[in-house]
């Protein structure tokens, strides 16, 4: 019987080593696919989030405009309706903005329009990228009709 000779031994070199680099192509994929799918995750989260705060927003300028349907030139306490309505949540009510106008007469039949406008921050910076800032400015805004007082 011959001995092995190094040709006789190098297809199983070769199966090793392409063994290994199979395994570090893999890994390779596997971090360039992690870090679109967490990008991904975190901008989907973010738009979310966003989604959540205009919602509260919405209902918030809701209960002003509800409120107002029955007191309509009572500016302050529609004001603090619409800041009392989430008072926990996600919108920093610091930085809001809130206007109330009535559309016709002040009283029954006529409409009242309450405004709600807050900077939502992202926290991922490519979705800030794409939208030019690192805030975006969420506007929510209801209008209903006026119940109380009536005509003269």
């Amino acid at each position: 019987m011959r001995p092995l000779t190094s040709a006789a031994r190098s297809p199983s070199l070769r199966s090793d080593r392409t063994r290994t680099s199979q395994r570090g192509q893999s890994l390779t994929e596997l971090s360039i696919t992690l870090v679109i799918l967490l990008t991904l995750l975190a901008g989907v989260l973010d738009i979310g989030r966003a989604y959540y705060v205009f919602l509260s927003l919405r209902d918030a300028a809701a209960e002003g405009a509800a409120y107002g349907s029955f007191d309509p030139t009572n500016t302050t306490e529609i004001e603090g309706r619409v800041r009392r309505e989430s008072p926990g949540g996600m919108i920093d009510w610091s930085g809001a903005s809130i206007s109330t106008s009535i559309l016709g007469q002040p009283c029954r039949g006529g409409g009242i329009e309450v405004t709600a406008t807050v900077e939502f921050p992202l926290l991922t910076p490519f979705i800030g990228t794409i939208a030019g800032s690192q805030s975006l400015p969420l506007t929510a805004t209801v209008v209903n009709t006026i119940l109380s007082p009536a005509c003269p």
